[in-house]
């Protein structure tokens, strides 16, 4: 269930610009991939409609998780089922052997101008910016499919979500005849910031007269107005109660950090025909002012049967006694426990770099071929990729591109088809192209994005 919600969530939420739109001279939003990528015009955003991204991408999603239900409509009315169904013949078909991963992000542009001054080009922007990430193992999986009488090293367990506003500023220019640099400052406010992890999660089922679960679990949550809810319980074999967290509320958020961070990039045009470039975005951090920590008190779980045991009586051995025992030591083990705040704490916003090469067709000079490198650095969420571009240019007032891309998780299709009339911009594109989606226009396999923009030109 929580691996469902978090797909779900980062399909509502993978870097957040068009990387398909890098190499398009005429599209305005270059400078988000590449400060020192400028352009020949003025403009301003629509307000809120100028740039809107929402992406998403992973190797595995509700496709992996929700299967066809073997058992309808014969004896059952649910004609889906998840992968836990017992009567499944490969419920584990879909998933990566290693780490299991699905990120999402969305950035929602506020407004945006970019205007040639000062001996170069300037950018000034406004965004909103979310992303969720998760990331979690095989044996994971294997272990909620099977649970056979076998050890799991079943490893670590990561789930994050962000959300942060970012007012930049950005200048590009000339150094030589050959080269641009450009770079952006931005400050950031920080909405809201969330991690769950569990760390070395084991299961040992191997030995028939003892079970053993281990796991540290620790959620860190940064946001104003943010409260576990705790519920009180006896426990039942010693004295003392247990405080573990049943819910959470949220009163009156605003913000809850503040923070700096910056692009930089370069242009270098190696001949007449090859360009090549580089840059290096959201290098920063944000301090949040509050950290609300909860943890399970007992790191592992040993069930190893019942002993000696009667029903009733004063013995020291009696059944309920034991129950009771197991119960509470079960209570601490996978329940989380208030720590309340533990004051400022200083999360990163994940870098990119990005290489690129573009060659230009000297006998078809309308058509540019690119190739470009992105690595998202996010700690367990980090992820590459590979994206070669044709981009063809054959009116004064139209650009098109087609992209076909090979990252950690998947290869992908994507596309930018960009208007660019005299005082007016409108751009659509996907850096993936959808494929099939749930009910709730969710990507079942956890890639798929939008990207669209109306801007006017000065």
């Amino acid at each position: 269930m929580v691996m469902v919600l978090c797909t779900m969530m980062a399909g509502t939420a993978a870097a957040q610009d068009l990387r398909t739109g890098y190499f398009s001279d005429n599209f305005l939003y270059r400078h988000d991939l590449n400060p020192a990528l400028d352009n020949e015009d003025n403009y301003y955003s629509i307000p809120v409609v100028g740039n809107f991204n929402a992406n998403m991408t992973g190797n595995f999603g509700l496709e992996e998780l929700m299967h066809k239900n073997p058992l309808y409509p014969d004896r059952s009315d649910k004609k889906m089922t998840s992968f836990m169904n017992p009567y499944l013949s490969n419920p584990l078909s879909g998933f990566a052997s290693g780490d299991n991963k699905v990120n999402g992000a969305l950035k929602e542009t506020i407004f945006s101008m970019g205007f040639k001054k000062w001996g170069g080009y300037n950018t000034v922007e406004l965004n909103v910016r979310a992303q969720v990430d998760v990331s979690a193992p095989y044996k994971l999986f294997e272990f909620a499919a099977y649970a056979e009488n076998k050890h799991y090293e079943i490893g670590d367990i990561d789930l994050s979500a962000q959300a942060f506003t970012e007012l930049s500023f950005g200048h590009s220019r000339k150094v030589s005849d050959k080269m641009k640099v450009g770079a952006k400052a931005k400050l950031l406010m920080g909405l809201g910031d969330a991690t769950v992890k569990l760390d070395g999660v084991v299961a040992d089922l191997s030995d028939a007269n003892q079970w053993m679960v281990k796991a540290k679990a620790q959620s860190d949550v940064s946001m104003k107005g943010f409260k576990y809810l705790s519920k009180t319980k006896d426990y039942s074999s010693k004295p003392g109660t247990s405080n573990h967290v049943n819910d959470v509320d949220l009163d009156t958020p605003g913000p809850s950090g503040f923070g700096l961070a910056v692009d930089a990039g370069l242009v270098y045009k190696l001949t007449d025909d090859v360009t090549l470039s580089a840059s290096l975005l959201d290098l920063g951090a944000i301090v949040w002012t509050n950290d609300f920590r909860a943890v399970n008190d007992e790191n592992t779980f040993v069930f190893d049967g019942f002993h000696d045991v009667t029903i009733g009586g004063d013995s020291p051995n009696v059944l309920d006694d034991q129950a009771d025992k197991y119960g509470d030591q079960l209570l601490d083990f996978a329940n989380l426990r208030d720590k309340g705040d533990k004051g400022a704490r200083v999360t990163g916003i994940g870098t990119t770099l990005n290489v690129g090469a573009e060659y230009v067709l000297p006998t078809f000079q309308m058509l540019k071929i690119g190739l470009l490198g992105s690595t998202r650095i996010n700690g367990p969420h980090s992820w590459s990729e590979a994206r070669l571009s044709g981009n063809i240019s054959p009116t004064d007032w139209f650009d098109g591109t087609l992209a076909l891309a090979v990252n950690s998780y998947q290869a992908n299709v994507g596309f930018l088809a960009n208007f660019h009339a005299k005082k007016f911009n409108f751009f659509l594109g996907m850096d993936c192209l959808l494929g099939k989606v749930s009910k709730e226009f969710i990507p079942l396999n956890s890639n798929g994005g939008i990207s669209f923009g109306f801007n006017v030109k000065m």
